[in-house]
């Protein structure tokens, strides 16, 4: 199964993701570890255009191919990256599950992004101004919605664990 988490930096999407590895046992594809990994190997400058997503799909498809759990970790903001992580899955004949992140307080999202604790060696986070004039474009497809400004950590998870086992058991 492929789970991939979308949604603004701020809203959740490690968090959760980590809590979902640890409890499938799956293989968590962090595009923030991955683009900071790619930085701090040599002179590559700020813009990394896709090379992170692509590395991540490239070894999400490996994983899936030996009947691994992944989940995918990234803003995810264009319908062009969603189709790809969704292409990775359906390619090995995996399920997908797509999954956005939101914090629906404004107020709560803003303290997260300017109080949080960055976990990435090297990585800077971005400021309020950058997270909310990002290019992040609305879904045009089904997809969960998990609302953190709503749900704690643990009812959060509870929520995919239903989606999962609703969806097909893994």
């Amino acid at each position: 199964m492929l789970i991939v988490l979308a949604g603004l930096p701020g809203t959740g999407k490690s968090t959760i993701a980590r809590a979902l590895a640890a409890e499938f046992h799956a293989v968590w594809l962090r595009i923030d570890s991955i683009e900071q990994a790619i930085r701090a190997s040599g002179p590559v400058g700020d813009d990394l255009r896709d090379t992170g997503y692509r590395v991540a799909y490239a070894v999400a498809e490996d994983n899936l191919r030996h009947g691994l759990t992944v989940i995918g970790d990234s803003v995810n903001p264009w319908m062009l990256t969603r189709n790809a992580w969704r292409d990775v899955g359906l390619r090995v004949g995996a399920r997908v599950l797509e999954i956005e992140t939101i914090c629906s307080d404004r107020a709560e999202h803003r303290r997260r992004i300017e109080s949080r604790l960055i976990d990435v060696p090297g990585l800077v986070g971005p400021d309020w101004h950058a997270v909310v004039s990002r290019d992040y474009h609305a879904w045009d497809r089904e997809h969960l919605t998990v609302d953190t400004a709503t749900r704690d950590l643990d009812a959060c998870v509870s929520l995919v664990r239903r989606t999962v086992a609703d969806f097909a058991p893994i």
